[in-house]
């Protein structure tokens, strides 16, 4: 009898709502503001980059680029541009080739210095001849590039928790393959993502608004250009790990400002590592001020309870910390 009760309870208990999935390029996901597009050839292709261009409503002359990390878009940036233009600043958030709305090329030889490329070609369109350019996670990586490639049309740099920081491979990470970078792509689920996000971004808290950016990972992984999504976030992948920026960092010559949650532990690949090999990476307590020493003139800004997303985790903190450090940088 008892079994025959719980049993019907169970029938009659509510079934939970498949989390909502989204097209190949984020359709079905709302942006905080318009989002544009920019077309262009490149390696033979015709690609769409989507972006956002926010106009303050009283310019102070300045233009700031965000740069998004890899399991995250341009509307991530969302409290930011709020913020950033609030304090006069136009700001352009784009969409990488190869991820969120922009076009996903599976063929594509994807590096730093071709995102670069893509990046700068956006902002010559738009008539941006000089701007702070602002990266996190990967997008640290790749604005560090761009300001190596292009110095003199960089006004500043702010890196926020910037991968790339410690040569993974070199410290024993064992290379994987694009297939083994793909299966785990394409074994994602918002259960995983989720519980990883909790752990490395928001240093074991959670708050129920980081929700949206799961969902937004986990639909597009999740929905009809999953195939594409893994194969081309699998190249992305091989990227990160091969293209470490940590040798070049006392090459950049543009004011920097490092913003670094304290509690982060990314490093990309560690899973693939021996424990005794994982325990030595990701330390961004101690990778911090070796950066801040590589990067002459840099100045730090540490967020003690923060992992590796405090522009979400602590975004009042945050604001204020980046606008200040802009506000030195000049116009």
């Amino acid at each position: 009898m008892k079994r025959f009760v719980a049993a019907c309870l169970f029938a009659l208990a509510p079934v939970a709502a498949p989390a909502a999935t989204f097209g190949p390029q984020l359709q079905g996901f709302a942006y905080p503001y318009p989002v544009r597009e920019f077309a262009f050839d490149s390696q033979g292709e015709k690609l769409m980059m989507r972006f956002m261009d926010v106009a303050p409503a009283k310019p102070n002359g300045g233009t700031v680029v965000l740069l998004h990390g890899k399991n995250f878009c341009a509307a991530t940036w969302e409290r930011q541009i709020a913020d950033l233009t609030r304090a006069g600043y136009r700001v352009i958030a784009p969409d990488q080739i190869g991820f969120c709305k922009s076009s996903k090329p599976t063929d594509y030889q994807f590096s730093f210095q071709q995102l670069a490329h893509n990046t700068h070609a956006l902002l010559h369109s738009l008539g941006v001849e000089r701007a702070i350019i602002v990266g996190h996670s990967m997008g640290g990586m790749l604005a560090a590039r761009y300001a190596l490639m292009f110095p003199a049309e960089t006004q500043g740099l702010a890196l926020v928790n910037p991968i790339g920081l410690e040569d993974w491979k070199a410290l024993g990470v064992p290379s994987p393959t694009v297939d083994q970078w793909r299966a785990r792509e394409a074994a994602l689920t918002a259960d995983k993502i989720r519980a990883y996000e909790k752990t490395t971004y928001y240093a074991g808290n959670w708050k129920p608004e980081f929700q949206r950016w799961v969902d937004m990972l986990a639909g597009l992984a999740q929905g009809p250009g999953h195939e594409t999504f893994a194969t081309v976030t699998a190249r992305i992948d091989d990227m990160i790990f091969t293209q470490p920026v940590v040798y070049e960092l006392p090459l950049l010559k543009v004011p920097t400002l490092l913003l670094i949650g304290t509690k982060d532990t990314t490093a990309i690949g560690k899973d693939f590592a021996s424990p005794q090999v994982r325990a030595r990476l990701g330390h961004y307590a101690e990778l911090a001020p070796r950066t801040k020493a590589a990067i002459p003139g840099s100045t730090l800004v540490e967020f003690p309870d923060a992992g590796h997303a405090p522009q979400i985790q602590e975004p009042g903190k945050f604001d204020a910390a980046l606008l200040a450090g802009l506000a030195k940088m000049g116009r």
